[in-house]
């Protein structure tokens, strides 16, 4: 438990620094609003962050200005066809010692060993390659011949992939979707929202992103996050919504179980809570609503449910049967 000084010494800083920050990355980043919660809700969550868009929209950029609005150690991977799992976590190489001429093997470690690491393009490199993070992810740790390193807290992993439909894409084994707790989509930005971005970025070099947040601080965030209350009526809902996800249950919708080929599983419902809690903890409120919920349904599940190749004929996606899946599921039973 966070003590109550500290927690409340935390929060009186998030409500001073959350604006701050917002104000930091919109000086690169135009628009994308709630693609910009989204991520923030994931980092206060201490969940990985998948976004996914078409290239040319920002993702990379995004990410890079929320690392350098956070006084935390930051690496790139830029994920390719031939980039192999060493070329990550990092490997054991022999060093000859030049006075002796003795041998001795060090490791060396990879980009994975930073508080936030940009996996850009994860669907671009091979599912061999995708593998290696999964250990890194869920344990924060990585083994490497038979040796089990720690990585550095916090850590997050926020990864950027091309729709699947793209050439030369790789998509994720669903093990791995399911490893990062929310996948904000990023579409194209208004028109009024693009003239303005044009203009920001063709015109001089603004000021840099200053640093708002350091990694105590989010550590500590990251405690208030959990320790957050969430009603009995709130998780009730979180898991019926899940629940109604899954094809297999008797009760489950007609509509649903023909459209989806496989539903969130229990991580789902977890996903909601959470993103709900940091969602909440972002607006200054003491406790999750089922309002939370249902606003971080779509990025906490639209990467859970696989839809069918019915739903694919009639042009409807996972985002379209969670839709329904709100209009369903009440919020008290």
């Amino acid at each position: 438990m966070t003590d109550s000084a500290t927690a409340e010494t935390a929060l009186k800083r998030l409500k001073e620094t959350h604006q701050r920050l917002l104000d930091e990355i919109h000086k690169v980043i135009v628009g994308q609003d709630d693609v910009i919660e989204q991520l923030l809700v994931s980092l206060l969550a201490r969940g990985h962050c998948l976004l996914t868009g078409i290239p040319g929209l920002g993702k990379t950029l995004l990410v890079k200005t929320v690392a350098n609005a956070l006084d935390l150690s930051f690496k790139r991977i830029q994920f390719t066809p031939d980039l192999m799992p060493a070329d990550v976590v990092g490997s054991e190489i022999v060093d000859e010692d030049p006075e002796t001429g003795k041998k001795a093997f060090r490791f060396s470690l990879g980009p994975i060993f930073a508080n936030v690491v940009l996996a850009d393009e994860i669907n671009r490199t091979p599912p061999k390659t995708q593998a290696s993070l999964l250990e890194a992810m869920e344990e924060r740790q990585v083994t490497v011949s038979g040796t089990t390193r720690p990585l550095e807290q916090p850590f997050f992993v926020l990864a950027t992939q091309n729709p699947i439909e793209l050439e030369g894409t790789y998509p994720l084994p669903e093990a791995q979707l399911d490893r990062f707790l929310l996948n904000p989509v990023i579409d194209y930005l208004p028109i009024d929202e693009e003239i303005r971005m044009v203009s920001d970025t063709t015109g001089t070099p603004k000021d840099g992103v200053e640093v708002v947040l350091n990694g105590e601080d989010i550590q500590i965030l990251q405690a208030l996050t959990r320790e957050l209350p969430a009603s009995k009526n709130v998780v009730s809902y979180a898991v019926r919504l899940t629940a109604a996800s899954r094809p297999t249950l008797a009760d489950t919708d007609e509509w649903v179980k023909k459209r989806i080929k496989w539903g969130a599983g229990s991580r789902g419902s977890q996903a909601l809570i959470l993103a709900g809690k940091a969602r909440a903890l972002l607006s200054e409120r003491p406790n999750v609503s089922c309002e939370d919920v249902r606003i971080m349904a779509k990025p906490a599940l639209r990467h859970r449910v696989l839809t069918s190749f019915l739903a694919e004929s009639e042009g409807i996606s996972s985002d379209d049967v969670i839709d329904r899946l709100l209009e369903q599921v009440p919020e008290s039973v």
